[in-house]
């Protein structure tokens, strides 16, 4: 992990350019770095992110379009995608020759959300070496490196737009030039996905079963317009998923060569994505310990995590209930993983990992209270299929004090699980009174420091002679002396509520028109067990 760009304009635009996305205004620099995929909101006032791809969704005219251009241009952007068609000349052209920017048409029809993932993809893909377009006639073999130019480097050998995919159909890569394929390849790419009546076609003809029977590469041409190969990839005796290719007809015996060479590339790949998820998530969870427990080394693993570079909050994330301590981890790592993608998609450079139950995130922001209104828009899209709650923690103007904002959200989480107050999420300026009243518990509990007082002494009468004192006075304090509400919320007349007041305050030795009894009653019986 590492907090340099890798990614530059030109390989985006040869990987999704003339499929999915063309240059429409301003100079496209293939050598600008690209670091982050942000998608505009009008409403919201992102960080400045230097080498973002600014993805216009629903931005339509040339007005609108050129306003986002120059904003974008403010947070540092190196392009801006919006849906094609679009109005290039005037404001569009002006304003992407004035900022630099480029500016990208999507094709009609394809997904922003699929768009947005094939970008993260590309920003993601952690290349390991090159992948050599070699010579056809010499027969070099492919060297490692990510699937997208795995994809490309088999284009250039087998003269024809390939797609790597798992097991269900899903377009993991693709390499350029799928413009050549037929209509069901560009409905492929465009949704990421085999169609299903492209796969019912298949199994129907029982490509799948002759491609995971044999090592060789199957030819299929009797389900698309164009005739495909493709071949297994394997790792042992699993098959880990597929590549096919748009094909003029069958292959000689140097492609298929090139066509094997190509399987065995992106089965380390495909291994080493199962197995490298697990790992980075590890790597990152023990980078979030290390950056909320402060340090010498929490700077370090900031900058590592992208947390370095503004304000942000800790939120804490329980579950709450569940009918057993298994189901409970269960919900605890779906949900775990559902706040990871909501507040991923809020912003870029989000942390979050599970630490001894808790889920923690960072969330780069500028306030609290935009932390809260996050944690409540996720807790309200989970609504009540999973007992969560999210405590949050003070806004740290630097990674040095993410350690302080988490030691808030584990206060205000703690509060929020243990039934003091009704709310779902809270910052602990919020539940600041009900969090000390937590401490105080705990004193008590380790010191057994609770003195004799009125109302350990009403409890215990209650207790002996089956009365009901101490719910009295706990209603007429809730009620702030108002005895006709207070009888009604324990279901009494008032004239009896009167005289169980009178006589408690007798039983206990209180005096209820002072002020500081009255306080020391309702912290205890706060702080005290129901029974003594």
């Amino acid at each position: 992990m590492t907090s340099q760009p890798r990614a530059v304009l030109g390989r985006i635009l040869n990987d999704l350019g003339s499929t999915l996305i063309e240059v429409v205004a301003g100079e496209a620099d293939p050598a600008r770095t690209v670091s982050e995929v942000l998608i505009h909101d009008p409403l919201d006032e992102p960080a400045r992110l230097p080498g973002a791809v600014v993805l216009g969704v629903g931005v339509y005219g040339a007005e609108p379009v050129a306003a986002v251009v120059d904003r974008a241009a403010g947070l540092g952007a190196a392009a801006v995608v919006v849906r094609s068609p679009v109005p290039v000349d005037g404001p569009v052209s002006e304003a992407a020759a004035r900022t630099g920017l480029t500016v990208l048409g999507l094709t009609p029809g394809a997904s922003w959300a699929q768009v947005a993932a094939l970008l993260r993809s590309l920003l993601a893909s952690d290349a390991l070496g090159t992948v050599g377009g070699p010579d056809e006639a010499d027969g070099a073999e492919l060297l490692a490196g990510d699937l997208f130019a795995l994809a490309n480097a088999t284009a250039g050998l087998l003269d024809g737009p390939v797609t790597v995919e798992d097991r269900s159909g899903r377009v993991l890569a693709f390499s350029s030039r799928q413009d050549e394929g037929d209509d069901d390849r560009i409905a492929t790419i465009l949704d990421r996905q085999v169609p299903a009546a492209k796969l019912r076609a298949l199994k129907q003809l029982g490509a799948f079963q002759a491609l995971y029977r044999t090592e060789e590469p199957v030819y299929v041409d009797s389900v698309s317009d164009k005739p495909r190969v493709a071949i297994a990839v394997r790792a042992g005796g699993e098959i880990l998923g597929s590549i096919w290719v748009v094909v003029d007809g069958p292959l000689s015996e140097d492609r298929t060569q090139a066509l094997h060479e190509a399987a065995k590339v992106a089965a380390l790949h495909l291994l080493q994505h199962r197995a490298g998820g697990d790992v980075e998530r590890r790597l990152r969870a023990d980078l979030l310990a290390t950056v909320l427990e402060g340090g010498t080394h929490a700077p370090q693993a900031a900058v590592r995590l992208g947390l370095s570079a503004q304000p942000a909050c800790v939120l804490a994330l329980a579950v709450t209930g569940g009918p057993s301590a298994p189901d409970r981890v269960a919900a605890g790592h779906r949900i775990a993983e559902a706040l990871a993608l909501h507040l991923s998609a809020i912003h870029p450079r989000t942390a979050a990992a599970s630490l001894g139950g808790v889920t923690y995130a960072v969330l780069p922001t500028s306030s609290d209270e935009h932390a809260l209104r996050v944690a409540e828009a996720f807790l309200g899209r989970v609504d009540n299929r999973v007992p969560a709650v999210i405590g949050i923690g003070r806004l740290a103007a630097r990674p040095a004090e993410l350690r302080r904002s988490r030691a808030d959200a584990d206060r205000a989480l703690r509060v929020l699980g243990s039934g003091r107050s009704r709310r779902r999420s809270a910052r602990l300026s919020d539940v600041y009174a009900a969090s000390l009243l937590e401490e105080l518990t705990d004193r008590i509990a380790a010191e057994d420091d609770l003195p004799d007082g009125p109302v350990v002494r009403l409890r215990a009468y209650d207790a002996r002679h089956n009365t009901a004192f101490t719910d009295t006075l706990a209603a007429w304090l809730g009620t702030f002396g108002d005895v006709p509400a207070a009888a009604a919320a324990v279901h009494i007349h008032p004239n009896t509520f009167r005289y169980r007041l009178k006589r408690l305050a007798v039983v206990a030795g209180i005096d209820l028109a002072d002020p500081e009894a009255r306080f020391e009653a309702m912290l205890q019986l706060r702080l005290s067990p129901p029974h003594p």
